[in-house]
C-alpha cells in the first residue's frame, strides 16, 4: 500500500512506523513548524501533501490518504468525490466533534438520554440562566479544541465565578451541561462508509494531569480498551447512527464518550477520527495490521475483524511542557530517551525524532511515548504497563501511577451489576 498521512502535529507517528515495519510505503506532510522534528528519521516526509496525490493515484486502489485531526472533512469529503481513498472522517463527522449542541440534539432525537444543556454566545445570559436555575454544571466550548472546566460545586458557584473572569467570547459559542454522576465510558468502533466493523470497543480514559484526577485536563494520560462485551453499548449507542453516517460518507474511527449510572448511558462528546493515544491502546488487541485493517475499512467486504480477548492498558509518558505547548512554555527539545528492553509492540513512540542516532524529544507538546501492556483482566494488563513505563528514561519524565485503579475498584463491577456490558 502507499500511504500519505496529512497531519499537523504527527499524532499517529508510531502508526507511520507500524506501517513501515509491514512493508507499506509511507509519506507523511506535517504542517506545524514547532513539530519539524517529530519522527524526524524515521518516516519519510512530504514537504506539500497536495503534490503527492499523483504519487497516491498511481497505487490505484493500494492508495490511502489518512487524516489525522479535525477539521479536514470537508477536503476529504472532496477527495473521495475525486476517487481517493480516505480514511479520518468527513465534514459531518467535524461538525459532530465541534458543534456540541448539533451533536447532542442529533442524539437526543436518536433516542439516547442526553444531559441538560444550553448553547450560549454571551457570558450575561449564561449567568442569568446559573442564576435562575443553580446547579453543579461543565462549561465546554463548542469547538472541540478549546477548553473544558468540570464545576464541582452543587450550586454552581464555580462556574459563574469562572464566567464573570473571563472576556466575552468573540465568534465562539459555549455550552453549560448540566453535570452527570456515573462512570464515564467510551464505546468506538471502525466504520468502512457503509456500516461499523465489529468488534466495537470499550473504554476508559484518565484524562486529568495528576493521580487522583487532579489538575489540568489534558488530552490523555492513559487508556484502559477491550473489545470484549461491548454489544450492548455499542447497539443502544453507535449503531443508531449508522444511517446517517453512511449517507455523508464517513470513514474512519468513530468514538461516543459516555455517563452511565444505574438509570441511563447520557452521551457527552464524539471524536470521529483517530485518537491519540486511542489507536495505541487498541493495536496490541487488534489480531491484524494496520495496512490489513485499513484493506479492510476501504474493501467494504468484511464487516468485522479479528480482535483478541482481554484488556489493554495504556500510559502517556509525557515530559515538559505538556500538558501545554511550547507556543505557551519555552521547553528543550532534542533530549535523549534510552529505553530498556521494551517490546516493540508495547512501544509506541509519540513526539521523538533521531539525532545522531538517538532517540530525542522533539515536537509541540512533549507527548513522548505511550506504553502499553495487555492482560485477562484490568489489574494484569495494569502490571505489565507500569512495568515497561518503568524501562523508559528520560530527564523529568512524568506519567500518572493509578490509570485503571477506579476500573478494578469498582467501576467494571458497577457496570455489570448495572447490566451493560453484554455477554
Amino acid at each position: 500500500m502507499r500511504i500519505l498521512g496529512v497531519s499537523e502535529t504527527c499524532d499517529l507517528g508510531s502508526m507511520y512506523l507500524r506501517l513501515i515495519a509491514e512493508g507499506h510505503e509511507v509519506r507523511v506532510s506535517i504542517s506545524e513548524p514547532l513539530a519539524a522534528g517529530t519522527m524526524s528519521g524515521m518516516v519519510p516526509r512530504a514537504a506539500d501533501w497536495r503534490a503527492e496525490l499523483p504519487w497516491v493515484k498511481e497505487a490505484g486502489a493500494a492508495g490511502i490518504i489518512l487524516f489525522e485531526a479535525v477539521g479536514f472533512g470537508r477536503v476529504q469529503d472532496e477527495l473521495r468525490a475525486d476517487g481517493f481513498n480516505v480514511i479520518g472522517g468527513s465534514a459531518f463527522g467535524d461538525l459532530l466533534e465541534e458543534n456540541r449542541a448539533f451533536a447532542q440534539d442529533l442524539l437526543r432525537r436518536s433516542g439516547l438520554r442526553v444531559a441538560r444543556a444550553k448553547e450560549f454566545t454571551n457570558i450575561a445570559s449564561a449567568l442569568e440562566d446559573l442564576a435562575d436555575r443553580p446547579r453543579r454544571c461543565v462549561f465546554k466550548r463548542s469547538a472541540s479544541a478549546a477548553d473544558t472546566f468540570v464545576g464541582t460545586m452543587d450550586d454552581g458557584r464555580d462556574i459563574a465565578a469562572l464566567l464573570r473572569s473571563m472576556a466575552p467570547p468573540e465568534g465562539q459559542s459555549f455550552v453549560l451541561m448540566d453535570h452527570v454522576d456515573g462512570i464515564e465510558t467510551g464505546v468506538g468502533a471502525y466504520f468502512n462508509g457503509e456500516c461499523f466493523l465489529a468488534p466495537a470497543c470499550l473504554d476508559w480514559e484518565h484524562k486529568r494531569f495528576f493521580a487522583g484526577d487532579m489538575g489540568e485536563l489534558t488530552g490523555e494520560m492513559g487508556t484502559v480498551a477491550t473489545f470484549e462485551r461491548s454489544d450492548k453499548l455499542f447497539a443502544t449507542v453507535l449503531r443508531p447512527l449508522e444511517p446517517v453516517l453512511r449517507d455523508v460518507g464517513h470513514v474512519g474511527w468513530v468514538n461516543l464518550n459516555t455517563i452511565i449510572n444505574s438509570e441511563a448511558v447520557s452521551p457527552l462528546e464524539f471524536t470521529c477520527r483517530f485518537g491519540y493515544p486511542g489507536f495505541a491502546v487498541l493495536e496490541p488487541l487488534q489480531d491484524l495490521g494496520w495496512g490489513e485493517l485499513f484493506g479492510a475499512i476501504i474493501g467494504k467486504e468484511r464487516t468485522s475483524f479479528p480482535a483478541a480477548s482481554g484488556f489493554s492498558l495504556c500510559i502517556v509518558l509525557s515530559t515538559p511542557p505538556f500538558p501545554y505547548s511550547r507556543k505557551e512554555v519555552a521547553a528543550p527539545v532534542g533530549i535523549p530517551v534510552v529505553v530498556d528492553a521494551v517490546e516493540p509492540a508495547h512501544l509506541h513512540w509519540g513526539e521523538v525524532g533521531q539525532e545522531k542516532g538517538e532517540t530525542v524529544t522533539s515536537g509541540l507538546y512533549g507527548w513522548t511515548a505511550v506504553v502499553t501492556g495487555t492482560g485477562p483482566s484490568v489489574r494484569d494488563a495494569q502490571v505489565a504497563a507500569y512495568d515497561r513505563a518503568r524501562r523508559v528514561h528520560t530527564p523529568n519524565l512524568r506519567y500518572r501511577l493509578d490509570i485503571g485503579d477506579k476500573l478494578i475498584a469498582h467501576g467494571l463491577s458497577l457496570l455489570d451489576e448495572w447490566g451493560w456490558l453484554g455477554s
